[in-house]
């Protein structure tokens, strides 16, 4: 039997792609000069606040796309406020200290179509120094980053930052409750790891279909609600025709692309600078919205030719 030949790919898009690649490396498209850079008084008993959270939140989104430590981050945006020539005020960089630990991340998306196609998946990202996931010193440590990413648009529709010890099912349910309940997800795409009843119970519930293959030491389940008896079609599906057919025709292998997605979050840095749980939560979480960023000002558009 003859070896098939390889698939060949082509970019339609490189003149706008290459221009999208262009301003990624822009330092103004950052900045939105309408933005409350000061704090609005609320009346409330106390020191107020002098500098708003979208202030705090671009000051440390420039911190984290450019790798910088706090006192040169203030450096870099005072060089941007002047480029931009506006004269703002600017915080000190103790004062992102506290703010960091809950700031108002607001992880920008564009609307794809409908219904909503989910790929979900985990990966671990180091802090503390050097060492393997494995470890069991404390400069080994690790945590979890979880992710669903839409593949119409391939933004990433909701995040969850975790310890090592959580596993990728229990978080299910967490990355599906930010998505709007008027918004209809079609399929939810995942490894095995997700073929636990409750997940599959989270997915249907939400009127979506599940596409996971089943562990090879699966059974069959009790048929006693929708859950069940998808997930047992699978199964026969998977013994009938061999999971690497089932993975082919319901599209399995695209999972791929948030793996992919993956690399480009550490892309930003292989470990966390902070030590904080919560400071790391918020620095996971604009690093997703600068790659939803990033995604939003081009994408290469590439086709099967042969």
């Amino acid at each position: 039997m003859t070896k098939p030949e390889p698939a060949s790919y082509r970019t339609t898009n490189w003149k706008s792609y290459k221009d999208a690649l262009k301003q990624h490396g822009s330092l103004l498209i950052w900045l939105d000069k309408d933005m409350a850079w000061m704090a609005i008084r609320e009346g409330r008993p106390g020191h107020p606040p002098v500098f708003s959270d979208a202030a705090v939140y671009f000051c440390l989104m420039v911190k984290v796309l450019f790798g910088l430590p706090l006192r040169q981050m203030t450096g870099m945006v005072t060089s941007i406020l002047a480029m931009a020539r506006l004269d703002w005020p600017l915080p000190d960089f103790s004062t992102h200290e506290p703010k960091a630990e809950n700031p108002a991340v607001q992880i920008p998306h564009r609307c794809g179509q409908n219904p909503l196609n989910l790929l979900v998946d985990s990966t671990g990202i180091k802090f503390l120094g050097d060492g393997g996931k494995h470890g069991t010193h404390r400069r080994h440590q690790y945590r979890k980053v979880h992710m669903a990413m839409d593949t119409a648009t391939g933004d990433i529709r909701a995040v969850e930052f975790t310890s090592s010890r959580e596993g990728d099912s229990p978080v299910l349910p967490d990355l599906l409750h930010p998505i709007p309940p008027d918004e209809q997800i079609g399929t939810v795409t995942g490894d095995g790891a997700f073929d636990i009843r409750r997940r599959h119970t989270a997915i249907v519930d939400r009127v979506g279909t599940f596409v996971i293959p089943i562990r090879r030491n699966g059974r069959l389940r009790k048929e006693d609600c929708a859950a069940a008896r998808a997930r047992n079609d699978i199964l026969r599906a998977s013994k009938c025709f061999g999971r690497a057919n089932w993975k082919h025709w319901f599209g399995y292998h695209v999972r791929s692309r948030i793996e992919a997605k993956m690399r480009c979050l550490k892309s930003f840095g292989e470990r966390i600078a902070s030590r904080d749980p919560d400071r790391q939560g918020a620095e996971v979480h604009i690093r997703v919205a600068l790659m939803n960023r990033f995604n939003a000002l081009g994408t290469a558009e590439i086709r099967r030719v042969a």
